[in-house]
């Protein structure tokens, strides 16, 4: 299998996460930075967009898993998404970069880096 990579960068999504009261009460704002593994030889023969994996298809489909979603970790949260884009777009394998920005005082970012599936 080819290891090229589609990716998506700075996906950002407003949800509920966290662990303290006032986080339960608010909105906050979720950064994604997504790398998937795919074969686009196909695609790229074809130049048709049903031979390839549909980045915006995925967008879409976070976007809406994630602002509905209620974790408390972004563990958590990194876990979940990474299942769905395994499972829902047969992503054979990702890296995964859940930012959850001001999370720590003094500190731009904070989050998680996830690696899951087999790049072949």
């Amino acid at each position: 299998m080819a290891a090229d990579i589609i990716y998506l960068r700075d996906l950002r999504i407003e949800t509920i996460i966290g662990i303290y009261e006032w986080e339960r009460r608010i909105k906050q704002t979720i950064v994604l930075d997504i790398e998937m593994v795919t074969d686009i030889r196909q695609a790229a023969r074809s130049d048709h967009i049903k031979d390839t994996l549909n980045y915006k298809a995925v967008a879409k489909r976070l976007i809406s898993f994630v602002e509905e979603s209620r974790f408390q970790l972004v563990e958590t949260l990194a876990e979940q998404v990474a299942g769905v884009i395994i499972d829902e777009f047969n992503v054979p394998w990702l890296r995964l970069q859940v930012n959850k920005q001001g999370a720590v005082r003094g500190a731009r970012d904070v989050g998680v880096i996830i690696e899951r599936g087999d790049a072949g």
